[in-house]
């Protein structure tokens, strides 16, 4: 198809798009087409008015007076139930603070406790973000329990009565796969298996259905498609059912019924804010807060759709724009198996990116070879799909 045809197309697909106007909620670079959202999420417009005011006002005029004037202290839960809606989960099990990692350590110890008695294995993720991998060792030595790596496309089949907890990516990183939540979750309870999902590449791009898939325990970041910022807090859910039994690993003051008690004996408070640890970072805090706005009166499955045409209508762009046999798609074509993001494998990936960067168009590299292109309903459009394939057709030209 010719270029002025998918540039009409884009800009018929723009006009028609119920979020078009959702742009309006960022700010970002003029003349750019960014399409790392699945790394960094871009500026929300009021985060910067919001920060100012928790750093001249809320720090700087109340001082201490802001743990309770400002409601500082009730900002991990409260932050939480503003999450919870767009991983379909109900309020009260969501809280937020701390990494991914430390809130995966804190979910896959506290699973392994709550695993019936003489279960032996810890399934992993094999394809599994590298940090989840040192995490999940690291908590079944803690635990006394074998990790086993596996694929997760065929997980289901290695899950069997010796299996303590399944830790798996609801959708792969480097990939973009879509991994089903559902069937796995059941396949894990059936085998009387706890599951912990990592939600980093799913939460604000796609439906997750916490609560309506029985799942057991999930964390996730806040800085890719929820545009929280750069190391943006984490969050970790724990299901309601699981909380009287939910023993962290990490049971900070913060996480104690009566912290001001300072009593040296740790007693877990009730609910998801056992979970808690240290000090929360109020200022990346309640800038996140402030990112969530964006999500105001916005319905996921609406991100879902658009997430899905935006990748498709790239694909077109990318089979009509780059000659054949110079990118090879790595991301599953089929919308069930497709997260929000296109993998692109090529020759010599690191630089053809860095060359799209200098043209204006952001996406990232992984090693060896895979382009990544992040497409964040949100704020990116149909025409930065055509610019960004015809940019890559140029390069290859």
């Amino acid at each position: 198809m010719s270029e002025p045809i998918l540039q009409a197309r884009a800009a018929q697909l723009d006009a028609e798009d119920g979020l078009a106007k959702l742009r309006e909620r960022f700010t970002l670079p003029e003349g750019v087409v960014y399409l790392d959202g699945n790394s960094l999420g871009a500026l929300g417009a009021g985060v910067p008015d919001a920060v100012a005011d928790v750093v001249r006002r809320q720090w700087g005029e109340l001082l201490i007076r802001s743990w309770d004037e400002s409601r500082w202290w009730t900002a991990p839960e409260r932050i939480g139930d503003r999450i919870a809606p767009l991983i379909g989960a109900a309020p009260g099990q969501v809280t937020v603070g701390d990494s991914t990692s430390v809130n995966l350590f804190k979910a896959l110890v506290g699973a392994a406790r709550l695993a019936a008695p003489g279960r032996t294995r810890m399934l992993v993720d094999a394809t599994t973000f590298p940090t989840d991998g040192y995490i999940a060792a690291s908590a079944a030595r803690m635990t006394g329990l074998e990790l086993v790596p596996v694929d997760p496309a065929d997980a289901a089949g290695a899950f069997t009565a010796d299996t303590a907890v399944v830790l798996l990516n609801h959708v792969d990183y480097r990939t973009g796969r879509l991994h089903d939540l559902p069937a796995l979750t059941a396949a894990a309870h059936a085998a009387g298996a706890l599951i912990v999902w990592d939600l980093c590449h799913s939460a604000g791009a796609l439906p997750v259905g916490l609560d309506a898939h029985e799942v057991d325990l999930a964390v996730g970041c806040t800085y890719k498609y929820l545009n929280g910022g750069p190391g943006s807090p984490a969050y970790i859910y724990v299901a309601q059912r699981h909380q009287d039994a939910f023993d962290s690993p990490l049971p900070g003051w913060n996480g104690h019924a009566e912290p001001f008690a300072m009593t040296p004996d740790y007693t877990p408070a009730q609910g998801a804010a056992r979970t808690r640890v240290g000090t929360p970072d109020i200022l990346s805090m309640l800038a996140l807060e402030s990112a969530l706005d964006a999500w105001e009166g916005v319905e996921i499955e609406a991100v879902r759709a658009k997430s899905l045409a935006l990748t498709d209508f790239f694909l077109e762009c990318v089979a009509a724009y780059v000659p054949q046999g110079k990118v090879e798609a790595v991301t599953p074509a089929e919308h069930g198996r497709r997260g929000s993001q296109v993998s692109l494998r090529t020759d010599n990936a690191r630089e053809v990116m860095a060359e799209l960067i200098s043209r204006g168009v952001v996406g990232d590299f992984r090693a060896p070879d895979v382009l990544r292109f992040g497409f964040t309903p949100l704020y990116v459009g149909f025409a930065d799909a055509e610019r960004a394939a015809r940019t890559l057709g140029h390069i290859f030209g």
